[in-house]
């Protein structure tokens, strides 16, 4: 026989988990909103991109740094090819492909302190 005290506490996390389980509220915290502007498909399903983007980015860097390969289907260019904004010509910004989910993930975005025109402009001895 299970104690009085265990019975309760069971009783009452059941009822608890009932009662979320059942709420249908609107999350705390809105979600990103994402626009893409090109129509087509991309390398990978949306799920699989959401998890390992990230990971895919990586392994194409090490291949072309490491090993001198330079492939396009998981290249930073070819991301920013699809998903920059018509007007803006960027991912980044407010409402840019990249910064609307990584701001929403508290995420920050390290890949565009070196690929950037104006990186690669002040690296050219350009205005900084």
């Amino acid at each position: 026989m299970i104690p009085r005290g265990a019975r309760m506490l069971l009783l009452a996390l059941l009822a608890s988990g009932l009662a979320v389980a059942g709420e249908n509220r609107p999350a705390r915290v809105a979600l990103p909103e994402i626009t893409i502007e090109k129509s087509g498909q991309c390398v990978a399903p949306a799920g699989e991109m959401r998890r390992n983007h990230m990971k895919m980015l990586l392994h194409e860097r090490d291949r072309t740094v490491h090993e001198g390969i330079r492939g396009t289907q998981h290249s930073l260019k070819g991301c920013i090819d699809c998903h920059a904004s018509s007007r803006t010509n960027s991912v980044l910004g407010k409402d840019g492909f990249c910064s609307s989910c990584h701001a929403y993930a508290a995420v920050s975005i390290d890949c565009f302190e070196c690929h950037s025109p104006l990186r690669q402009l002040r690296a050219a001895g350009g205005p900084r």
